[in-house]
C-alpha cells in the first residue's frame, strides 16, 4: 500500500480523532482507513496509537512519526503546488460557518464580494446555530461569538456584540418604557431562543443582581421574525448587537435596561492551529476581516 497515503490515513485519524471520521475526511471506506493504518504499523514494526473504545492516544514513537510524516505531507504538497505554479495562488473550495442570522446578514454579502474578488475559489457557507468541530466537519474558517476556550484554533478577532432589549417607539409609547427587570413581567415579550434559550433571565449590576422569569407571549427560532413582530410594536424582543444596529440608528427600535445587561462579548473569526495556512484561507481572512468589523459596527454607539 502507498506509504505516503498511510501517512495522510494516519495525520486524519489523529486530526479527527477516530477513524470513522479520518474515513469520511479522506473519502474512504472505514475498513480502508483500517487496513491502512494496520498496514503502516506492520510496515514500521511499532505500534503508532493505543485503541481504546472510548479514544484513540499516540505511543511515543507514534508522536515522533506524526510530527515527520506532517512536515513530509507538507513539503511534498508544497512541491506538487510549486511543480504547476499554483504556490501561494489562492485558489479552490473553501467552507465558512456562522450562525444562521450572522450568515445571512452579515456574512453572505461578504462571501459574494469575496467571490467577485478571487475566482478561482468556490465557497460553501454552512449556517450553523450550534459549535461546530472544525477540523472534524471539515471547515476551514468560522465565525465565534464568546470566549475561545479551545487553544488548538487561531483567531482573529473583529470586535465585540451585546444582548440588547429592543422595542419599536410606538410600542413604548403605547406600553411605557420599563426602567426596572422586573418591569418586563408587565410587556409583552417576544422570545427569540438564539438569545433567550432560558425564560429565566439574570441580570448584574454593581449595585443589583436578580432575575426576572419571562413569559413570552410569542416565542420563535428565527431572529428576523422576533425583530419583525418588535418593530410592527407587538412588544420587547432581546437580540444581539449586529442584528438590530440599522434599526436602532434609524430609530425604528430602541434599547430598554440597557444598564442590566450583560457586557459585551468577542466575535472572532477561527480556523484550525497550521503551520501552513492554505493561501485560499489567508485570503479570506484578509479580505473579509475588515468587511465583517464594519458590518458588525460599534456596539457601544448603539447605547447613546
Amino acid at each position: 500500500m502507498d506509504r505516503i497515503l498511510q501517512m495522510e490515513v494516519f495525520a486524519a485519524i489523529n486530526d479527527s480523532g477516530s477513524f470513522v471520521q479520518a474515513a469520511n475526511r479522506l473519502r474512504m471506506s472505514p475498513p480502508a482507513v483500517t487496513r491502512a493504518m494496520n498496514a503502516l504499523e506492520d510496515r514500521l514494526g511499532v505500534q503508532l496509537l493505543t485503541r481504546s473504545t472510548r479514544q484513540l492516544s499516540l505511543t511515543d514513537p507514534g508522536t515522533r512519526f506524526l510530527d515527520s510524516s506532517r512536515r513530509l505531507l507538507s513539503e511534498i504538497e508544497a512541491a506538487e503546488k510549486q511543480a504547476v505554479g499554483e504556490i501561494g495562488v489562492a485558489q479552490g473550495h473553501l467552507t465558512v460557518s456562522a450562525s444562521m442570522t450572522f450568515s445571512r446578514m452579515i456574512a453572505a454579502p461578504v462571501v459574494r464580494e469575496f467571490l467577485a474578488a478571487h475566482p478561482r475559489i468556490s465557497v460553501s457557507l454552512v449556517a450553523l446555530d450550534r459549535v461546530a468541530n472544525l477540523v472534524e466537519e471539515g471547515i476551514d474558517v468560522a465565525v465565534r461569538i464568546g470566549g475561545l476556550p479551545d487553544s488548538n484554533l487561531m483567531a482573529k478577532r473583529l470586535g465585540n456584540v451585546r444582548r440588547l432589549f429592543v422595542a419599536s417607539p410606538a410600542y413604548l409609547e403605547r406600553c411605557g418604557v420599563p426602567t426596572e427587570p422586573s418591569d418586563l413581567k408587565t410587556h409583552s415579550i417576544i422570545g427569540f431562543t438564539g438569545t433567550m434559550s432560558s425564560h429565566d433571565w439574570h441580570y448584574k449590576t454593581e449595585s443589583q443582581r436578580g432575575h426576572v422569569q419571562l413569559h413570552p407571549r410569542l416565542e420563535v427560532n428565527d431572529a428576523s421574525t422576533a425583530l419583525t413582530a418588535a418593530s410592527d410594536g407587538e412588544g420587547i424582543t432581546l437580540a444581539l448587537s449586529y442584528m438590530v444596529a440599522e434599526q436602532v440608528r434609524n430609530g425604528e427600535l430602541v434599547p430598554v435596561l440597557s444598564e442590566f445587561l450583560p457586557p459585551a462579548e468577542p466575535i472572532h473569526l477561527v480556523y484550525p492551529q497550521s503551520k501552513l495556512v492554505a493561501p485560499k484561507v489567508r485570503a479570506f481572512l484578509e479580505f473579509s476581516a475588515d468587511r465583517l468589523r464594519k458590518a458588525i459596527g460599534d456596539t457601544e454607539l448603539l447605547l447613546g
